[in-house]
């Protein structure tokens, strides 16, 4: 679909991308020839993707919930690479709880990550492009909830859709600087993640019989439209969250995929925190931040 070397000269900060989206985002970037940084807290994972991918691949174990330490890694970027051209916004985390069950800890999990480290990531590389008069662009990895809420998410609804106002205001503000934000709102692309926080114990395959196009996602379509608002050529495009779910959330309503869970019991719903528990215990293991 590309042609090759189309983001060749680009550099693109990608978070969260050592796994699930981030990765193919990031994969797909190298292969059309960009410089990718990837950053994350889990620094044998980084290492681990920088290795498959080739390329020229750098990575930096973060957690973006601590402004100073975005700040700083920004300016590693400038100083050991030069200025960014792009930034993917993919760092996230989600689980699915009765809301009434949430403790504040619980909320903030999602809320620190999604909403404010996503705020502290763009803020630090938009007022270095703003201050060295560079061109850039913003893609930020959303949902379709954004449109519609969802039931048994809503840090994460509430947080993205922060997220979705985020890019429509500065893309009116920043725009006389070059600057241009947009939004991918993903419908089901199943991951790993996702499916252990989302779908414990099941899979996305139930979510077809609610979608106009019977399947979930391909992940090389998301690929290609993230490479699509990256790449040059549609520098007019700017302040829009774009769905790729086969029309899903228009048929039924993004609430609607989380609407079948209305049906479980305060069992099934104990033994999924269990599942969602011994995932999370996993990954904070291999965490060096």
């Amino acid at each position: 679909m590309f042609k090759q070397d189309l983001l060749k000269g680009k550099r693109i900060l990608i978070t969260g991308g050592g796994t699930g989206i981030g990765k193919e985002i990031a994969a797909r970037y190298v292969e059309l020839g960009a410089e990718v940084w990837i950053c994350g807290r889990r620094g044998g994972v980084l290492e681990q993707t920088a290795r498959e991918l080739g390329g020229n691949v750098k990575t930096h174990v973060i957690d973006i919930r601590d402004a100073a330490a975005v700040d700083a890694m920004v300016q590693r970027i400038w100083d050991e690479s030069g200025p960014l051209t792009g930034l993917v916004n993919n760092a996230a985390g989600n689980f699915i709880s009765p809301t009434k069950d949430l403790s504040p800890n619980g909320f903030n999990a999602i809320a620190n990550i999604v909403f404010h480290g996503t705020f502290y990531v763009t803020q630090a590389v938009g007022k270095r492009w703003i201050a060295g008069a560079h061109k850039g662009s913003v893609i930020s990895i959303l949902v379709t909830w954004v449109h519609t809420g969802s039931p048994y998410v809503v840090p994460s609804a509430m947080s993205k859709a922060g997220l979705h106002v985020m890019t429509k205001s500065l893309a009116v503000e920043w725009g006389k600087y070059g600057i241009r934000l947009n939004a991918i709102a993903p419908g089901p692309f199943p991951t790993e993640g996702a499916q252990k926080r989302l779908r414990p114990g099941g899979d996305f395959g139930d979510s077809t019989q609610l979608n106009p196009m019977r399947r979930v996602g391909r992940m090389e379509e998301l690929q290609n439209l993230a490479t699509f608002l990256m790449a040059d050529g549609c520098e007019w495009l700017t302040g829009e969250t774009i769905a790729i779910d086969g029309a899903g959330y228009l048929a039924s309503g993004a609430a609607g995929y989380f609407v079948p869970l209305d049906k479980l019991t305060d069992a099934d719903w104990e033994r999924m925190r269990s599942m969602i528990k011994a995932a999370n215990e996993k990954d904070r293991g291999a965490r060096t931040v």
